[in-house]
């Protein structure tokens, strides 16, 4: 027994050992990072964590700002601070416009919709989104009307709380989500329907589990996560009950028949799959429709609300800032006059604050893994077909080279020295490239739209008896604050 137990460790070692002679050999094509190992690949150097901000910014200073980790046998290319991330998704974006398949995400994302799919699939799905959008009124004043209504039912919602202690993120989330729910179900959710409630409660679930240590872990080794209990299975559950929803909304979509002129992306979108049935290449079909439906839902639900969130945390950790934003707006803006996207150019200090705060939160800390396409090079690095890159977004919003305070919350950053508002390069919140957000405009106007009326309604401040904020993040999908109760005092 005890000799044949020391064959199965002598032959584990010798494969162990070729493995890892295999992996450094393979580790001469990429540019440099730390010593693979067989099965944990680079995981051992970042300590077992997911890969955040720092870990990957720590990695940086020692190999630089273009380096590669190790999944398993599977290699990751890292992109890092604002020259490392443009070199790799701008300058080239068509090399790197693809989405890696992984196990995790062939599961999340089906293959179909836009966030998830790659190739043709999404290239015909994004098209298509972004011409609807763009119907819909996408970018002009008719979906701007929407956003504005929505931020009346936002203010009203805090004028209910009466001054009292109340975690916002709950109403915040039903104003954003309301938006993009207009634009894809046709209507919005009252504040009370508990079916809508139960819904946000799964996609906040979703994306408190997505981005672990689990969803790693699944795509070395899925063959037997598969079959083991965990919160990868909560993911795929709360995937499945979002698209249950959507399903249902369609139907009922179904059910009441064509409408003469479409009025929502569903119907828009039902009008192209009956136009193309005919075809023999099938790109319109309600697979694809609802996981269009669930990528927008998602993106257009979780960031800004988020992003959001931060914003009144900022605000009562910084009370100057918020005094100064509402003294401009005051100066500017009559009380009864309904605030539009166009405003921000005459309320400079208001729309830096607002930049600051999405620099600083970094909501989505690290972009969505691209496919590199074709053969190509990063700087130096030859980069094959096939290759995964991943984006570290937060370095750019935080590199020293380009933010006079990277570690400070200071919306000078975004002003000149006459207090006019100035752009900066390195300010790619919703990335850059050919996967950019495709709802960056819509997003844009909700943060300025819903966060001037609410500092124009209302003075931010802790509860009585709190006196500290704690503006680090709980880490997962997106960075959010964690669980925080302020009054909203009116004005």
């Amino acid at each position: 027994m005890a000799t044949i137990s020391s064959v199965f460790l002598l032959l584990l070692l010798l494969y162990v050992l070729v493995q890892l002679i295999k992996l450094q050999w393979k580790k001469r094509q990429f540019p440099p990072g730390p010593t693979p190992l067989p099965i944990i690949g680079s995981l051992w150097q970042l300590k077992f964590v997911k890969m955040h901000r720092d870990t990957l910014m720590e990695e940086a200073k020692t190999f630089g700002d273009i380096f590669t980790l190790w999944l398993g046998q599977s290699p990751l290319i890292v992109l890092n601070g604002y020259q490392g991330v443009k070199d790799g998704l701008a300058v080239h974006p068509e090399d790197f416009s693809g989405r890696p398949i992984t196990p995790f995400f062939r599961i999340m994302g089906k293959k179909r919709g836009i966030m998830l799919a790659t190739g043709e699939t999404w290239k015909t799905q994004r098209r298509f989104s972004i011409m609807i959008l763009k119907t819909l009124g996408l970018g002009r004043r008719s979906l701007e009307y929407q956003i504005q209504e929505e931020a009346c039912h936002l203010v009203e919602s805090f004028t209910n709380t009466k001054g009292q202690p109340t975690e916002p993120p709950f109403f915040l989330t039903l104003a954003v989500s309301n938006v993009i729910c207009a634009v894809v179900f046709g209507h919005r959710f009252s504040n009370n329907n508990k079916e809508f409630h139960k819904l946000l409660e799964t996609v906040e679930h979703l994306f408190t589990l997505s981005g672990t240590f689990w969803q790693y872990i699944y795509d070395i080794l899925p063959w037997l996560m598969c079959h083991l209990p965990g919160p990868h299975k909560d993911v795929f559950s709360a995937c499945d009950a979002v698209r249950a929803f959507i399903r249902n909304e369609i139907h009922q979509h179904q059910e009441r028949g064509a409408s003469p002129e479409p009025e929502d992306f569903i119907d828009y979108y039902l009008s192209q799959i009956e136009k193309t049935k005919d075809q023999s290449k099938q790109d319109y079909d309600e697979d694809n429709m609802i996981q269009s439906i669930f990528d927008l839902f998602l993106g257009g639900t979780e960031t800004s609300s988020t992003t959001l969130s931060w914003a009144l945390l900022y605000m009562v950790a910084y009370p100057d800032i918020q005094a100064k934003v509402q003294k401009e707006i005051d100066g500017v803006l009559m009380p009864s006059q309904t605030i539009c996207y166009e405003d921000r150019k005459s309320l400079p200090y208001t729309n830096a604050v607002i930049h600051e705060i999405q620099r600083f939160s970094n909501v989505v800390s690290t972009g969505m893994p691209r496919l590199c396409i074709k053969d190509t090079k990063i700087r130096q690095y030859p980069i094959k077909k096939g290759s995964v890159i991943f984006s570290n977004m937060a370095s750019s919003l935080y590199d020293p080279k380009e933010w006079e305070t990277p570690r400070q919350f200071n919306p000078n950053h975004f002003l000149d020295k006459d207090g006019n508002f100035t752009s900066r390069d390195a300010f790619i919140p919703f990335s850059i490239g050919h996967r950019v957000c495709l709802g960056e405009h819509l997003a844009r106007t909700e943060l300025f739209v819903f966060f001037s009326n609410l500092l124009r309604s209302f003075k931010f401040r802790l509860p009585d008896g709190v006196e500290e904020v704690n503006i680090e993040p709980i880490w997962g999908a997106t960075l959010r604050p964690h669980p925080f109760k302020i009054c909203a005092v009116a004005r």
